[in-house]
């Protein structure tokens, strides 16, 4: 296989012909010959327009692309990982196809990325566009970072890690990991994430260099091992499967190597588990308390945290709670440290 990539921008596409489109011609690196572009097509209803749009990129490229077509729908987790089979870059960066790169900073985050080559793991901060045309930040510290291999690293880099566009690991590390139990979580990547930082250096960059868009509609679902889970076209990070998914994936590496991570992790998702409540506020004052029954049920309502988004969603509502969040965001210049 050769290795001459120093990148692989792995694409699991699955439905999304013109968001595919926009996500790869958002691509701007001065440094093309060091960049190569896997596209994983999941034998989708749409597949030939996706072929379309691959092919039509192809001819205007300068980039290496290399385009798979599955034989059979792999599913959100099985075609994470045959992304990273069919990639040939020291690290793989992981893309949501209806996700892209913010312009004129890829070269940045590859700069960043040579001098720490030594980091199996690096957590990039991101940018989501909202509905009124304005961006949320997701800065997580003061400034880039360096953390050393262990389980405190594993739990602090995880759930900074859900939202998969930008997820950078090296593909060395990762791509002997076949394992399949985990695949109905749809969270893959944080066990990847998991097994790398317990054992080797991690870092964060502090400079967005992804764009949340999430306005193609939600296929999750659709595969055999997701059906009966979540339901296509419906947001899931309301869904109790999908929440419970985190905790799958910490009580195995617990099991594994002999740790004890899920209690940390859940008190973490406790303290920001704003996310989590508010969009059911909008369906209504009961759906909203028996959704938040649910999570405490779970052990998530741990933390003074979880009873002050409880409260004040409550009696304020999404949109006002919400406001006031981005507002000390916006003042500190990264997410609040809790």
């Amino acid at each position: 296989m050769d290795k001459h990539f120093f990148v692989s921008i792995c694409i699991p596409s699955y439905n999304r012909p013109g968001e595919l489109r926009r996500l790869i011609e958002s691509i701007d690196t001065k440094l093309i010959n060091d960049v190569q572009i896997v596209i994983c097509e999941d034998k989708a209803p749409k597949r030939t327009e996706v072929r379309a749009v691959v092919e039509d990129f192809i001819e205007q490229t300068r980039y290496n692309v290399k385009y798979i077509e599955n034989h059979e729908n792999l599913g959100h987790g099985k075609n994470l990982r045959e992304c990273i089979k069919q990639s040939e870059g020291e690290y793989v960066i992981f893309m949501g196809d209806d996700d892209m790169f913010i312009p004129e900073v890829f070269d940045i985050y590859f700069t960043f990325l040579k001098e720490h080559r030594n980091c199996g793991y690096i957590l990039r901060s991101s940018r989501q566009l909202l509905k009124d045309g304005n961006y949320e930040y997701f800065r997580y510290y003061k400034g880039d970072q360096l953390f050393s291999p262990g389980v405190e690293t594993y739990t602090q880099l995880f759930l900074k890690s859900v939202f998969m566009s930008g997820f950078t690991i090296k593909r060395d590390l990762v791509k002997d990991y076949t394992i399949d139990c985990l695949d109905d979580t749809l969270l893959f990547q944080l066990y990847l994430l998991a097994e790398v930082c317990l054992q080797y250096p991690a870092a964060y960059c502090n400079t967005p260099i992804v764009e949340g868009v999430g306005d193609g509609t939600s296929f999750f679902g659709t595969n055999k091992k997701e059906k009966g889970l979540y339901t296509p076209g419906v947001l899931v990070t309301n869904n109790m499967n999908f929440i419970n998914g985190f905790f799958k994936i910490t009580n195995h590496i617990d099991t594994k190597h002999n740790i004890n991570s899920t209690n940390i992790i859940k008190n973490e998702l406790s303290k920001y588990s704003f996310p989590l409540m508010s969009y059911t506020r909008g369906l209504g004052r009961k759906h909203f308390k028996k959704h938040c029954h649910e999570l405490g049920e779970m052990g998530l309502d741990c933390t003074i945290y979880f009873k002050i988004y409880y409260f004040g969603l409550l009696f304020f509502g999404e949109v006002f709670c919400k406001n006031v969040i981005l507002l000390i965001k916006k003042i500190l210049g990264r997410r609040i440290s809790l």
